[in-house]
């Protein structure tokens, strides 16, 4: 049985229609008042506290990616594919949810993988007053693409060869590992391609 609006209700007519297509009386009502106490009203502050959160993680991510341009990557520019950042800050918040102390208790590593070799860029502390309880590990990978490898050629012959004119596609893929600190339990691994 679906529940909808009108049925949640106890409309009369409504029920009089599903009595005519053969539902038994006492299961009828009782399956809505069932529905009345399973389907909760929605947490208006937490879904906001949840995007607040989301949003904050994915400015770190982003500074994080913008304090290594120049230090750990040696380029000028770093294109990040559109909503990557907010796909990983939500897969962050999938997989904290589940931990004792949420977000508060993860330490974020960040990795970039550049033609199989992988670079550390930095080390999120999300709350340095929690013990941590668990460890993810992020790894953006570069964009495959072969018209830049040709641009930085061309450029590299002229003028414009400083090292900090090179610009780092990132790829849409990412790989997020989760180690829990306090478990044996394995690791948990998230591809997104």
């Amino acid at each position: 049985m679906v529940a909808t609006g009108s049925l949640s209700s106890k409309n009369p007519a409504s029920i009089s229609e599903l009595l005519d297509r053969g539902y038994h009386p006492g299961s009828l009502l009782s399956d809505l008042d069932y529905w009345d106490y399973v389907v909760p009203e929605p947490n208006l502050k937490e879904v906001i506290f949840e995007e607040t959160t989301c949003q904050n993680l994915v400015k770190m991510l982003e500074n994080c990616l913008s304090k290594s341009k120049q230090t750990k990557l040696g380029c000028s520019k770093v294109l990040v594919p559109e909503k990557l950042t907010q796909r990983i800050a939500q897969d962050v918040l999938r997989l904290s949810s589940t931990e004792p102390c949420g977000l508060r208790g993860c330490v974020l590593n960040v990795n970039l993988e550049t033609e199989n070799v992988c670079r550390k860029l930095d080390r999120i502390v999300c709350d340095s007053s929690v013990v941590p309880t668990f460890e993810l590990t992020l790894v953006f990978k570069q964009e495959n693409c072969t018209w830049t490898s040709f641009r930085d050629f061309f450029f590299s012959r002229g003028h414009l060869s400083s090292g900090l004119r090179r610009t780092l596609i990132l790829s849409s893929g990412f790989r997020l590992i989760k180690k829990k600190l306090y478990s044996l339990i394995g690791t948990t691994v998230i591809e997104e391609c």
